[in-house]
This record gives structure tokens, C-alpha cells and sequence, in this order.
């Protein structure tokens, strides 16, 4: 029976047993500096964009080795909430520099001092979450609206 004919059921791909073996260390490593990725951007290159690439590769993975229900259930959220979220959490970061009269978005910075030296922390951080969630949340939905089809 040819694709073209009528009634044709396309055959069942196996999946790789390697794939299937390793997709749990891979994404886990992925997730990581994904992360990494995340927490260093606001300083140094990387930061919400790259990260949130690195982690929907992740899920991707999960996708390629177990099917995609099983992915968006170790997503914890629907990709859209998700995507809604980070782009509230990217425009909060911008809010506090027009209370202060500055620019939106102008990101602001705070000295914590802690045992173990200063901690600088800003609103930049807020924003690369944001974008981070965006980005994993949109190219989530993306991915996935092509495996369900």
C-alpha cells in the first residue's frame, strides 16, 4: 500500500532506546546551563533569550524521546500561562525607574550585603526571568502545536 492510497496508516516509529536512555541526563545538563546561561546575562553575554533557547531545547528533547504529553507534563504550565507570565514579570521590571522619575526600563541596582560579601542585585534580573519565560513558553507552543499535528 503506497502513501497516496486510500486508508493508508503510516507505520509507528520506535523510539531510540539510546534517545530514550539518555534524554533525562541530557535535558537535566541542558536545564542546567540553561540556568547558568539565565544568571549570568544581566552582567555578561547571555541572559533571558539564550537561556529560555537552551531550556525549550530541553523540553524538545523529552518531546523526542517520550512524545510530547509527557514533556508539557514536566512543564508544569500550559507554554501560553507561561510565555503571559514571563512578559508581565519583563514589564514589572521596568516600572520602579518611573516611579523615580527615570526612563522606563531602566534597570536599577541595590548593594545586599551578606557573610559572605555584597550581593548586587537589580531589576535586570526580573526582566531576564521575564524574557526567559517567554521565550521557553512561546517556542514551547511553537514546537508543540507541530507534534500534535
Amino acid at each position: 500500500m503506497r502513501e497516496t492510497d486510500p486508508g493508508y496508516v503510516p507505520p509507528k516509529v520506535m523510539p531510540s532506546p539510546i534517545l530514550s536512555a539518555s534524554a533525562g541526563l541530557l535535558a537535566s545538563v541542558m536545564m542546567v546551563i540553561a540556568i547558568v546561561i539565565l544568571l549570568r546575562g544581566h552582567n555578561a553575554p547571555g541572559g533571558g533569550f539564550i537561556g529560555g533557547l537552551v531550556a525549550c531545547g530541553a523540553y524538545v528533547v523529552i518531546a523526542f524521546a517520550f512524545g510530547a504529553k509527557r514533556s508539557l507534563k514536566l512543564l508544569g504550565i500550559h507554554p501560553v500561562t507561561m510565555a503571559g507570565v514571563g512578559l508581565v514579570l519583563a514589564v514589572l521590571s521596568g516600572l520602579p525607574s518611573l516611579g523615580l522619575g527615570i526612563p522606563f526600563l531602566t534597570h536599577l541596582w541595590s548593594d545586599v550585603p551578606t557573610e559572605l560579601g555584597v550581593l548586587k542585585l537589580g531589576t535586570t534580573y526580573l526582566f531576564d526571568i521575564g524574557v526567559f519565560l517567554v521565550v521557553v513558553g512561546s517556542f514551547t507552543a511553537f514546537f508543540f502545536m507541530f507534534e500534535e499535528n
